[in-house]
């Protein structure tokens, strides 16, 4: 569901916390930037339990984390 393709992903709990959620200057807006194929974009759409196989929890501290 890549913004290229016009497809945008709703805010949905964890979205906002995903490392593939970004904003797109283009459509000035947050979208996702995995490209989901058809069967996965209509599950994240229709089932409201479903979990996101791609998401990342966006953590800017991780790499200091990983310094110490």
């Amino acid at each position: 569901m890549n913004s290229k393709n016009g497809a945008k992903k709703r805010v949905q709990g964890s979205c906002d916390t995903c490392v593939n959620f970004a904003y797109d200057e283009d459509y000035e807006q947050y979208v996702c930037l995995v490209d989901l194929d058809e069967d996965e974009y209509y599950r994240f759409l229709n089932e409201p339990n479903y979990a996101c196989p791609y998401f990342r929890l966006d953590d800017e501290y991780g790499v200091v984390r990983k310094q110490n």
